[in-house]
């Protein structure tokens, strides 16, 4: 289905919207299928594109890129991470104890478009469905499968982490850092920060 990449436009630029759970394949694939009707726009318009909704590494960025640009001239731009982690734009980064913080308990499943914000930890009992987003300043703990985004130490907090049932495939944040999960990881995983690194244990 050609699902994964919503065209919208602003004053100043054409935004491409992806879904941040598909891979870079399927968007690849979408944006071949969709840049027909966006090369019509730009006979008569010469506003920037800015690609949003999911972080793209430098060589997805390339790929991205060198498509619409093999078929439009136009500048195009990426969001970057500080824009689309979390509760605001993460400043700096910083070490907090997680051990103990408040706690907001969720006693259901989280649905595809539903999402739950708090500046503690955050406790799902069910699951976490795609589509659905859970972020918390402090720790994540799902009862049951996360599928969803999950965003922990969303103030910027590197000693925060993620655990769930198991997860499947998504992508899960830590303060600054983003991590692609591609496939299934079962026997309670935990997400944790190592090294400058988004590590599953």
């Amino acid at each position: 289905m050609l699902n994964n990449i919503r065209i919208s436009q602003t004053t100043n630029e054409i935004i491409l919207t992806v879904n941040f759970t598909a891979n870079i394949n399927e968007v690849l694939e979408e944006l071949q299928l969709k840049l027909p009707r966006l090369r019509e726009f730009y006979q008569t318009n010469s506003i920037p594109i800015k690609v949003t909704g999911r972080i793209f590494n430098q060589q997805e960025m390339d790929k991205i890129r060198g498509l619409i640009l093999s078929q439009i001239k136009v500048e195009i731009n990426f969001d970057e991470a500080s824009d689309l982690l979390g509760l605001h734009a993460i400043k700096k980064t910083f070490e907090a104890d997680t051990d103990i913080s408040e706690t907001k308990f969720i006693q259901n499943s989280l649905r595809s478009g539903k999402r739950e914000e708090y500046p503690g930890s955050i406790v799902v009992c069910g699951d976490v469905n795609a589509g659905a987003e859970i972020i918390a300043g402090g720790n994540i703990l799902i009862l049951g499968a996360l599928r969803g985004l999950a965003h922990a130490g969303a103030n910027g907090n590197t000693m925060a982490f993620i655990s769930a049932n198991y997860i499947e495939p998504t992508q899960i944040r830590i303060s600054n850092l983003v991590r692609e999960v591609g496939e299934k990881i079962e026997k309670c995983p935990i997400c944790k920060i190592d090294k400058n690194e988004i590590i599953i244990i």
